[in-house]
């Protein structure tokens, strides 16, 4: 089963970054996901919220 989630070390490959700045994107994420009453888990954010924040990419 393939994870829904990217993972702090995932996200720092991806935006090329340390994982220190990949876990401050990653709680960033989270914190608006809370905002609007989403669960979250931390050092983990959802690949569909991320895509769509950091690419403008809507995933239904």
């Amino acid at each position: 089963m393939k994870s829904r989630f990217y993972t702090a070390k995932e996200v720092a490959e991806i935006l090329g970054v340390s994982s220190a700045k990949a876990y401050k994107v990653i709680k960033s994420l989270n914190d608006e996901l809370t905002a609007k009453g989403y669960i979250t888990i931390a050092g983990k954010v959802p690949i569909a919220y991320f895509n769509e924040k950091c690419y403008g990419e809507q995933v239904s």
